[in-house]
């Protein structure tokens, strides 16, 4: 089974969260995509970060589509650091073939995430396109330092199957929302 592992604060979630996961679904070839509601970001200001049980009930009647399964798993491991997180999946499901997808949003920042590179090694990674971010990866240190571990967009449907290091980008129709300018909406 190959399952594409899909982690943020949805805060709120949105049919641009929905448009990377269906992208991720259909070019990947997944059965399944596990959409990780996390407890909250480390690197965000948790202050507007809404009660995780209402992000997750968001979240599911965002998604609507039986394939991606809504999970909040991080909670109960008691911390929200995607390298452990990943580890800890890993783990407990041998035998499956995991690709952790991320907007192309999520590149200009990811070199700062605690262990980076320990995730790059974990599983393969799929990078969606969103607005402003197409031109933006090729120069994210991430996507510097891995060059070398970078597959065509063409292959993406074998990106499960390949070890770690391994990353595509991935070009489909975009969406412009944001949680951001849908949090400044609401409060404005």
């Amino acid at each position: 089974m190959a399952v594409g592992l899909f982690g943020g604060s949805f805060n709120p979630p949105h049919e641009g969260h929905v448009l990377v996961a269906e992208t991720a679904l259909r070019k990947l070839g997944l059965d399944q995509l596990w959409w990780m509601v996390t407890p909250g970001n480390p690197l965000k200001d948790r202050n507007n970060l809404a009660p995780l049980a209402e992000r997750i009930a968001m979240s599911e009647k965002t998604a609507g589509n039986p394939r991606i399964k809504i999970t909040a798993f991080e909670q109960a491991l008691g911390q929200s650091y995607t390298a452990r997180t990943l580890e800890f999946v890993r783990a407990r499901n041998r035998g499956v073939r995991f690709v952790w997808v991320m907007g192309a949003d999520n590149l200009r920042s990811f070199h700062r995430w605690q262990d980076w590179r320990r995730i790059v090694g974990t599983f393969p990674i799929a990078v969606i396109d969103r607005p402003g971010s197409t031109l933006a990866y090729l120069s994210s240190p991430m996507a510097r330092t891995f060059s070398h571990a970078r597959i065509d967009e063409d292959d993406a449907p074998r990106l499960a199957s390949r070890p770690p290091p391994a990353w595509t980008f991935i070009h489909g129709p975009r969406s412009s929302l944001s949680s951001t300018a849908l949090r400044s909406a609401k409060s404005g």
